[in-house]
């Protein structure tokens, strides 16, 4: 299988430990140069440098862009993305042990926020229907802000989330 990998690529035969330009990084991933300086300022990714002071990313760093990328798409803050990396090995590609701990911890930051995109439809689809915008009953409604003694946010919202967790 991996022959014919190799023989059906583009590219010869690569390393993940292998060093990429900036210009082939982008190329790969679709991110603006001023992306990756960011990414590495946050500490998701790392660059090693050059003689002429230019920055060279290890191919597996491709796959770390891809999970922000993805994390970004599903609203995971980057600051917990880069919680979880901080976990990961920087100078060898993650093992496959590396990833099934991470995609657990992801797996149920995504079950949660499923859950809570589930009570807000709920709640949309009762506002949109009913169009009574009852001042007692309507959980997007917070009169005199008296809300306000419970947390900040849409606090019904996430009340309602937590009676349908599971767990």
């Amino acid at each position: 299988m991996k022959f014919y990998a190799a023989a059906v690529s583009a590219e010869p035969f690569s390393h993940p430990n292998d060093l990429l330009t900036v210009r082939e990084v982008v190329a790969r991933t679709g991110v603006v140069p001023s992306a990756l300086r960011f990414y590495e300022a946050r500490g998701l990714i790392t660059a090693e440098r050059n003689r002429g002071n230019q920055r060279l990313y290890r191919r597996h760093m491709l796959r770390r862009i891809a999970l922000v990328l993805a994390a970004r798409r599903l609203g995971i803050p980057l600051a917990d993305v880069a919680e979880i990396f901080t976990t990961l090995p920087v100078d060898v590609p993650p093992s496959h042990r590396d990833w099934v701990r991470v995609s657990r911890i992801w797996k149920r930051q995504l079950a949660d926020q499923r859950r809570y995109l589930v009570n807000l439809e709920r709640q949309l689809t009762a506002c949109i229907g009913c169009g009574c915008l009852s001042m007692k009953l309507c959980d997007l409604l917070n009169p005199d802000d008296r809300l306000r003694a419970r947390g900040q946010g849409p606090v019904r919202l996430h009340d309602a989330s937590e009676r349908d967790d599971p767990a």
